[in-house]
């Protein structure tokens, strides 16, 4: 960027810091959406909740389905990008 084009695009800046920090949020939600990880935890948490009754079975069982579709999904992305998913061996 020339010295010229910096000086007129100065008054931008604020807005390309404000879409820098939506990239960045939004990047930190799409992977504690899509974590195996978090998922899983998710999972062993409602598992509990059920168990201690907190949850009632209608409520569990479709959670249950909305978080195992989110595992599905975060381990189709893993395949698409090239990494395995982490229970599957090479």
């Amino acid at each position: 960027m020339g010295l010229i084009s910096g000086i007129l695009l100065l008054p931008l800046a604020p807005v390309r810091g404000v879409a820098w920090v939506a990239e960045k949020v939004n990047d930190c939600a799409d992977r504690e959406l899509h974590d195996p990880g978090v998922l899983r935890a998710q999972l062993v948490a409602l598992n509990q909740e059920f168990d201690s009754g907190n949850v009632s079975a209608e409520e569990f069982e479709r959670e249950e389905e909305e978080l195992l579709e989110r595992l599905h999904v975060a381990q189709l992305r893993s395949v698409a990008r090239g990494r395995p998913a982490p229970n599957e061996r090479r």
